[in-house]
């Protein structure tokens, strides 16, 4: 979402979102940092996700956004693509050899060729555009609504959708998503805190509060520099999280729930 108008909005909305987050009734856990690795304080973070060593990353802002392949170890980026600056870029996930990438409010979804990030066709969706994930069998989306939609992988025409409540409260603003250990991960933008969510039923079966991180990050998160970015290598069991415009992006732990 741009700049301006998301920091008009959140005036508006922020102190709802937040005591709606902070109000919930599922279980809130924690976290420990394992680690923190360089990240692009330029990349206003959109889209995050891990895959054979290292990080993709698509980010937001006409005349500003990219994706990008990047060394998790020293921040070096190894492949980038900078988005047509019509397009405001949102979230992005892999498909076989494919980056399948959204764009905010233009209902158009760009496909690139994921080892040489060249355009090779598109697909459209009604609404906003904010983060794609995937199991083993479909994709997740996220509009900014409390909704969830499912796309078919080959298609990416929607199959169905889901709302996301914490006990009978609908979770609104779901923004970057990350597909772990069979749970949905979600970030709801302009709080700390990400939804752990049953795409079964869409009930949230307990939170994550990183607000520690953002001291840690040099960054007060009231502004464009909020927490949005979740990642996870399957094989190493390692979870990483970041923000827009964020120096670090971190390996947490998580720590049980209350």
């Amino acid at each position: 979402m741009g700049a301006l108008l998301r920091g008009l909005v959140g005036l508006i909305l922020s102190s709802v979102l937040v005591t709606s987050a902070l109000a919930a009734t599922a279980p809130v856990g924690g976290y420990t940092v394992v680690k923190a690795y360089p990240h692009d304080t330029a990349a206003f973070t959109e889209g995050l996700f891990y895959r054979d060593g290292f990080i993709f990353e698509s980010t937001g802002l006409k005349g500003r956004s990219f994706i990008r392949k990047w060394n998790l170890e020293t921040g070096v980026s190894e492949q980038e693509r900078i988005v047509d600056s019509r397009y405001f870029g949102e979230g992005v996930v892999d498909w076989k050899n494919r980056l399948y990438a959204l764009t905010w409010t233009d209902e158009i979804g760009i496909i690139y060729d994921i080892d040489s990030f060249e355009r090779i066709g598109e697909f459209s969706y009604p609404g906003e555009g904010w983060a794609l994930t995937r199991d083993d069998k479909r994709i997740m989306m996220s509009d900014g609504t409390s909704f969830i939609r499912f796309l078919d992988p080959e298609t990416l025409k929607e199959t169905g959708r889901i709302e996301v409540t914490d006990h009978g409260v609908p979770v609104r603003n779901l923004n970057e998503l990350e597909w772990v250990k069979g749970e949905l991960l979600a970030n709801v933008w302009q709080t700390t805190r990400i939804a752990r969510i049953d795409i079964k039923t869409g009930n949230v079966v307990g939170w994550i509060e990183l607000a520690g991180l953002l001291k840690d990050a040099g960054v007060t998160g009231t502004q464009d520099d909020v927490l949005n970015g979740i990642a996870y290598d399957a094989v190493g069991d390692r979870l990483f999280v970041t923000g827009k415009l964020w120096p670090k992006l971190y390996e947490i732990k998580l720590a049980p729930a209350n």
